[in-house]
């Protein structure tokens, strides 16, 4: 790749992120229902040259899930120490990082939940372009990346990648209608609950997920231990004691 051309190829990077800058605000702006005009309009350009940077609506949606995940991530991970902290820690740390982004950015999680920018054009599909919901759709990266470090975490023989990935996906699914009813559909919505309440609520939801799980394949869960200790089966507790 000559120079020009890797030029050329970061000037795309950097239009693509500053279109998604865009949206980003024009999501905050008009709520779950924005549309591709109200992005360009906060871009200061036309809706062409956001057809130029993204291939249809759900390249751009794509794209800001991905901003999402990385934003949650990096708070996440910021407020725990997956090697050091108990389970019991790392439960309640993560959700109280986790809905502080979402109290922060409350429209941008009604975009990603209600999934109207999609399902208004019919483009609603996942990335290996079969029909899927918008929701489900945007933890799913993320739901994978957490059962990846799951399943190198948890050292306990004949857990298989599929259950962990199961566990994954719906302690995600549980996570995301929670905090769509804790949102509401509009800023008009006064929360159900405090942010403090929503949090151990939540907290509790994802412990009773994983426990009830770990359960069915005889393995308890010791939440006061680190993860990589904290998985444990009943016969190598007999063989300790």
């Amino acid at each position: 790749m000559d120079a020009r051309t890797e030029r050329w190829r970061e000037h795309r990077l950097q239009v693509r992120k500053d279109l998604v800058a865009a949206a980003l605000v024009a999501i905050e702006v008009h709520g779950p229902n924005v549309s591709m005009g109200d992005i360009a309009k906060v871009a200061g350009t036309a809706k062409p040259k956001l057809y130029r940077h993204f291939a249809d609506r759900s390249d751009l949606h794509a794209a800001i899930v991905q901003h999402v995940q990385d934003l949650l991530w990096d708070r996440i991970m910021g407020t725990v120490n997956l090697f050091e902290d108990s389970v019991a820690d790392l439960i309640d740390h993560g959700v109280a990082a986790y809905a502080a982004v979402v109290t922060d950015h409350p429209n941008l999680f009604r975009f990603l939940v209600h999934g109207h920018f999609l399902t208004r054009t019919g483009d609603r599909r996942t990335a290996d372009g079969s029909a899927g919901d918008p929701a489900l759709d945007s933890a799913r990266t993320a739901s994978n990346m957490v059962a990846r470090v799951l399943a190198d975490a948890i050292q306990v023989p004949a857990v298989d990648n599929s259950t962990v990935e199961m566990v994954s996906y719906s302690t995600f699914g549980a996570v995301a209608t929670a905090t769509d009813w804790w949102l509401g559909s509009s800023d008009q919505h006064e929360p159900a609950m405090t942010i403090e309440r929503f949090t151990a609520h939540l907290a509790a939801i994802v412990r009773g997920l994983v426990e009830s799980s770990s359960a069915l394949l005889e393995i308890r869960i010791e939440s006061d231990r680190p993860m990589h200790l904290a998985f444990v089966r009943d016969q190598e507790e007999v063989t300790r004691e």
